[in-house]
């Protein structure tokens, strides 16, 4: 695992758009065409910007599809991941082949019918965020570390949801679903590439917690530790608790 920790977010963001992009292009130079997963939220709000803002980049030729979405949420709620990714990546760039996870009516269908597409060929890089209880995608601690399925129904605990609460996108704990779909964890590791964007002081204790404590379910972000092809974004807050040793993860240094 690579660890980049930069000043702020904004900068942080720019400097993960550049490595996405460089990705995306290499992948399109290779094959044609690449395909990408892509996470949602508050902390991705500035490296999304930035993204779409490169240059170069053959938009036309990627296929996207994203991490998770909460069922019986409808897709013009502020809080819909298919309504941040429609505005905020698809119709900016164009992206004509994208996959939207409609958690409204039959997510189990749902998760069978797009993690199909998914599982075809293999994704070129993933991004991904990590929760304040350390979750991956919606897979919140205990992680189910062993599913085979692309995309699975999970439960989202209270400190998950909680977050959701904190960052503005519901009013109040009961207005936020208790389930979603989300991307099993073995799925993401399947990604040639991850790159993972975690700014704010909020997300420093699940950081430290990733990092330093064993790999396991309950910190269940630290499974990126295991992959070949990591970058971890910091800001100056996110990595605030880190041990000075802890900047080496796998060999991999600053």
């Amino acid at each position: 695992m690579k660890i980049r920790i930069f000043e702020d977010k904004a900068v942080l963001g720019a400097a993960a758009a550049s490595q996405a992009a460089t990705l995306i292009k290499t992948a399109i130079r290779a094959r044609g065409h690449a395909r990408i997963l892509v996470a949602t939220g508050e902390s991705q709000i500035e490296f999304l910007a930035a993204m779409v803002r490169e240059t170069g980049v053959a938009w036309a030729k990627v296929e996207m599809f994203h991490l998770d979405e909460y069922v019986g949420l409808s897709i013009d709620h502020p809080a819909s991941f298919r309504r941040y990714l429609l505005e905020r990546l698809v119709r900016k760039t164009g992206i004509r082949a994208y996959h939207l996870l409609d958690g409204e009516t039959e997510p189990e269908a749902v998760s069978r019918d797009i993690g199909r597409l998914l599982a075809a060929a293999p994704v070129d890089v993933a991004f991904a965020g990590i929760g304040e209880n350390g979750h991956l995608a919606f897979n919140d601690p205990p992680a189910d570390f062993t599913t085979e399925e692309p995309y699975h129904v999970v439960q989202l605990d209270d400190v998950c949801r909680r977050q959701q609460v904190g960052e503005g996108w519901f009013t109040s704990l009961a207005d936020v679903p208790q389930r979603a779909i989300s991307i099993s964890v073995q799925q993401l590791l399947k990604a040639k590439a991850i790159i993972s964007v975690v700014p704010d002081a909020r997300k420093a204790v699940a950081v430290r917690r990733c990092l330093e404590e064993p790999v396991g379910p309950l910190a269940p972000a630290s499974i990126l530790r295991t992959h070949p092809d990591v970058t971890l974004y910091l800001d100056q807050n996110s990595a605030a608790l880190l041990k000075p040793q802890s900047t080496m993860v796998s060999g991999a240094a600053l």
